[in-house]
C-alpha cells in the first residue's frame, strides 16, 4: 500500500491587529467610559443636586460599577475637576507654529479648546463652571487643580519658548492665562451665556496683550 502523503501544516494565520492597534482601541474604550460615567453623573447632579448624587447612583446611571468610577476618578469632585480641557488645550499649544509669539499661541489654544468644548456639550460646560464656584468641596479644591493646569500649559510653553517650566515668567505667563479665562468663562455663565463665548474670551486675551491696561 502506497503510504499517505502527508498534508503540509496550515500556516498560522497572521493577527489582524498590531500591538499600536489593541492599545489604540483601550483608550477609545476607556474614553467610552470615562465619557459616559461623566455624563450620567452631571445628569444627576442637574436634577439632585452634587451632594445628594451618590456615586452609586452614578455608576448604576453609567452602567458600570460603583468600583469602576473610582478607577477612573478618585473622588466624585474628581468629576468634575478633570476634563478633557487639558489634553486638548496641550495638543492646541504644540500645533502653532514654532515663531509665533507666545500669546498668540495661547490665544489660539484657547479659543479652539473652548470652542470644542462649546460644540460637544455646552450644558456640561456650563454645569461645571458653576459646580467649581458654587460647591464648597470642589470650589475648595480648584486652587490644587489650577496648579496641576499651570504645570502642564508650562511644560508645553517651555518647551516652546527654551525656557525651564519653573522659570518666572514661564509661571506667570500660564497662572495669568489660566486665571482669566475662568474667571471669563464664570462671567459668561453667571450672565446667562447671553454673549459670544468665543469673543468674550478673545477679547479677555486682547486684554491680556495691551499689558492688562483699563
Amino acid at each position: 500500500m502506497t503510504p499517505e502523503t502527508p498534508t503540509p501544516a496550515t500556516p498560522p494565520t497572521p493577527a489582524t491587529g498590531t500591538t499600536g492597534d489593541r492599545s489604540g482601541l483601550r483608550e477609545r474604550k476607556k474614553a467610552r467610559t470615562r465619557q459616559a460615567i461623566r455624563r450620567a453623573a452631571y445628569r444627576l447632579f442637574a436634577e439632585n443636586g452634587y451632594e445628594a448624587t451618590r456615586v452609586e447612583e452614578i455608576a448604576a446611571a453609567a452602567e458600570v460599577s460603583p468600583s469602576t468610577v473610582f478607577r477612573y476618578f478618585a473622588t466624585k469632585e474628581d468629576i468634575v475637576l478633570t476634563d478633557e480641557q487639558d489634553p486638548l488645550l496641550a495638543a492646541g499649544l504644540r500645533s502653532r507654529p514654532a515663531g509665533e509669539p507666545v500669546l498668540e499661541s495661547l490665544r489660539h489654544a484657547v479659543l479652539d479648546t473652548l470652542d470644542h468644548l462649546h460644540a460637544t456639550d455646552r450644558t456640561e460646560l456650563v454645569q461645571r463652571t458653576r459646580l467649581v464656584r458654587e460647591v464648597p468641596v470642589i470650589r475648595g479644591r480648584t486652587a490644587e487643580q489650577a496648579a496641576r493646569d499651570a504645570d502642564m500649559l508650562a511644560a508645553v510653553l517651555a518647551e516652546r519658548a527654551g525656557h525651564p517650566a519653573d522659570s518666572l515668567p514661564v509661571r506667570v505667563i500660564c497662572v495669568a492665562v489660566m486665571a482669566a479665562v475662568d474667571e471669563t468663562l464664570w462671567q459668561w455663565v453667571s450672565g446667562g451665556q447671553q454673549e459670544d463665548l468665543h469673543d468674550l474670551v478673545d477679547r479677555t486675551m486682547d486684554l491680556l496683550a495691551r499689558g492688562m491696561t483699563l
